[in-house]
């Protein structure tokens, strides 16, 4: 299995086609939405092609694809138009023989386990390391990134994770599972 993690769009439609093309690109079987769909956010400045109203059918082009949790900027409005489940603080996966536990990134976790995967966005910086045994990624965002960072994606299949950029698909980062 082989899953192309995005966190962080805020209504940028531009970015999510950059997505699909990784996911493409990638030959990915899911995408794992890390929440912040639509919405840009009080606290961020308008983003490049911020078009919430193409966004959504885009989004919806890809329903069967996609495992998404909520984000701070999303609220029930969005869910009215994404045919997708989006609501949830966490999701859980079990992926090459480990607990993968998704959210935003902006709730306490719930508690982890050595040999846990934690995959979360909310900060717009990209992040993969592990600590306690427990290995965090966090994709970046593909619209707003932050800390110097290129609007970014991660892949993980059943023996890695790699964080890449959204435009080129260059390796940023990668260790094994």
């Amino acid at each position: 299995m082989r899953f192309l993690i995005i966190s962080d769009i805020h209504g940028a439609t531009d970015a999510f086609q950059l997505a699909i093309d990784a996911f493409q690109r990638e030959h990915a079987d899911y995408f794992v939405l890390c929440g912040d769909y639509l919405y840009h956010g009080p606290r961020n400045m308008l983003p490049i092609g911020y078009d919430p109203a193409d966004l959504a059918p885009l989004l919806n082009t890809q329903k069967e694809k996609i495992l998404a949790v909520r984000g701070n900027c999303d609220a029930e409005v969005d869910q009215m138009l994404l045919e997708f489940p989006m609501m949830s603080d966490y999701l859980m996966l079990f992926h090459a023989n480990r607990r993968c536990v998704v959210t935003h990134g902006h709730l306490p976790l719930p508690p982890l386990s050595a040999g846990d995967i934690v995959i979360s966005g909310h900060t717009h910086v990209p992040l993969l390391e592990e600590h306690d045994g427990i290995i965090r990624v966090n994709p970046g965002s593909t619209t707003i990134p932050k800390s110097l960072s290129k609007p970014g994606y991660a892949v993980m299949d059943d023996t890695s994770i790699t964080l890449k950029t959204l435009r080129e698909g260059d390796i940023v980062k990668s260790r094994k599972l």
